[in-house]
């Protein structure tokens, strides 16, 4: 399946095929936010999908990535598990945990939880 613009939860998405290539640079992340403009206000992303770098918070390089999406007003979710990235790293946790607490990033265990957390947010509203 190729990166795909589709509905989901009532949010226009960027779902990223989990196949697809990796994303290992700022350019990389650049051209998911391109593929977005086709209408989407959300990209989400697996894991697996990111350069082991992203991971690394001393790399930045996930900081780069998220401030791109933010400067672009479009919401990142990664999806996928990342137990074995937070086991060692507390900075990443941390970042995680905060994260998941604002709604411009996201990290997730799989789609399923992203729809639920979309439709729960609606609720709020």
């Amino acid at each position: 399946m190729p990166d795909e613009v589709r509905e989901r939860a009532g949010v226009r998405m960027l779902v990223c095929d989990p196949q697809g290539p990796p994303i290992a640079t700022t350019q990389d992340a650049l051209d998911l936010i391109g593929a977005a403009f086709l209408g989407a206000e959300l990209v989400a992303v697996p894991a697996s999908r990111l350069d082991e770098g992203f991971f690394s918070l001393g790399t930045r390089f996930a900081g780069e990535v998220m401030q791109k999406f933010v400067n672009y007003r479009l919401r990142l979710v990664v999806v996928g598990d990342i137990s074995r990235h937070l086991a060692g790293s507390s900075a990443l946790r941390a970042l995680v945990q905060e994260s998941n607490q604002a709604d411009h990033v996201w990290f997730v265990p799989d789609l399923d939880a992203l729809d639920a957390r979309l439709r729960a947010g609606r609720e709020r509203r």
